[in-house]
């Protein structure tokens, strides 16, 4: 049986793919803090194993004693991607790093462009994004050391997650914020365009990479794109706020959350082509896309008693 060993296992993407290699017949281990994630893990069939991204030693054994490592745990962890790096060197064994389209995003301010990324267009990131970069071509130019070392850059995710974590990041923020408001929410004009993928596809992509992927390559991830101002619209619609949307100021949602989630996160343009996941065989299922997913009720659930 081949072994998996996966970080962020915990997570929403993390533990999509860890689910995903389990129902491919790996065993699969990870990382958890605490002894409820161990036994939540060992209910799925997983093994964990208690550190943190910041034992290094830890990190780089399990990536030694593993077929394939999956790092989904955080894509600025430079530390952590040095210890499975150093542990892999000359194994010829597979790495797998989780990167995001942040990485091509602008400061668009809820400003629109024309903008569109391929995998091999050149860019230069924005300054908040550079260490991420970096990461990125560390993690692609350790191929040269004997590692089948690859990167997956996803953009915005949606959907249900397979594993431990069921929500993403940006959708079931912001539509905690529009709660607040009484209606949807978007940053400035909410003109700015992110594509997106759901997480069955993006658990779908990884598997494909992992089986036939060369080393040193670099895939976007994406099957569509949206504008905010129309995930604003959805989400109104969702929470039964009639489409009605608001404009959050930029200044005041960097105050709020930070620079890197309003700016990057949520006010930026991140528009990517996944050329090379398609090239390699990948299709997405047709699932149902990021704005029909919100209005169809998907996340209502979960937000309903706040709601109230």
């Amino acid at each position: 049986m081949q072994r998996a060993f996966v970080t962020g296992i915990t997570g929403y993407i993390g533990g999509s793919v860890a689910e995903g290699l389990r129902r491919k017949g790996y065993s699969v281990t990870g990382v958890v803090r605490t002894q409820a994630q161990a036994g939540q893990l060992s209910a799925r069939g997983m093994t964990p194993v208690l550190g943190s991204l910041d034992d290094g030693a830890l990190l780089a054994r399990l990536a030694r004693e593993a077929d394939v490592t999956i790092n989904a745990a955080d894509s600025d962890h430079r530390p952590a991607i040095e210890a499975l790096v150093g542990g892999l060197k000359g194994t010829n064994k597979t790495l797998i790093h989780t990167s995001g389209s942040s990485v091509v995003a602008d400061e668009g301010s809820g400003e629109p462009s024309e903008h569109v990324f391929e995998d091999d267009t050149p860019y230069t990131p924005v300054p908040g994004k550079a260490d991420r970069v970096a990461i990125d071509h560390f993690v692609r130019n350790s191929a040269r050391e004997g590692i089948r070392a690859l990167v997956v850059c996803p953009t915005m995710i949606y959907g249900r997650g397979l594993g431990m974590k069921r929500d993403s990041q940006q959708v079931p923020f912001l539509i905690q914020e529009s709660l607040k408001r009484k209606a949807g929410v978007h940053i400035g004009r909410g003109l700015n365009t992110w594509s997106n993928i759901h997480i069955e596809d993006l658990t779908e992509l990884y598997l494909q990479v992992l089986e036939h992927a060369k080393p040193g390559e670099f895939f976007f991830a994406e099957a569509g794109e949206a504008r905010l101002a129309d995930i604003a619209v959805a989400i109104s619609r969702m929470l039964g706020f009639g489409g009605r949307t608001v404009t959050w100021p930029i200044d005041e949602a960097i105050a709020t959350i930070g620079e890197g989630m309003a700016r990057y996160g949520l006010a930026s343009n991140s528009r990517v082509r996944s050329t090379h996941a398609r090239r390699l065989g990948w299709s997405p299922k047709g699932l149902p896309s990021l704005l029909r997913d919100v209005e169809s009720g998907s996340y209502r659930e979960d937000f309903a008693a706040l709601a109230k």
